[in-house]
């Protein structure tokens, strides 16, 4: 009977466990997507306080560019610098 119940509280730890595990990784795509909504509204705001002549739909599009963008040099600066500290 023992070992029924040393089965059992073994399998829920091992479910709980895995649960637990993508939880977290669903949390941290989460948090940064928010994160890039955050910097792209905060982009468009600035953008049409400064020229009022743009429309919502321009100023979404040049923030996305530009957010890409910066995800993209982030990206390739961390690859030169791993290869440049590789370099002997």
């Amino acid at each position: 009977m023992t070992r029924v119940l040393t089965m059992i509280a073994i399998g829920v730890a091992i479910f709980v466990d895995t649960q637990a595990i993508a939880v977290d990784a669903i949390g941290q795509s989460t948090a940064s997507k928010r994160q890039m909504i955050v910097q792209v509204v905060n982009c468009m705001k600035k953008r049409m306080s400064v020229d009022k002549e743009i429309s919502y739909n321009a100023a979404a599009k040049v923030c996305k560019f530009q957010m890409n963008n910066q995800s993209n040099n982030s990206a390739s600066v961390v690859a030169v610098a791993s290869d440049s500290a590789t370099k002997p």
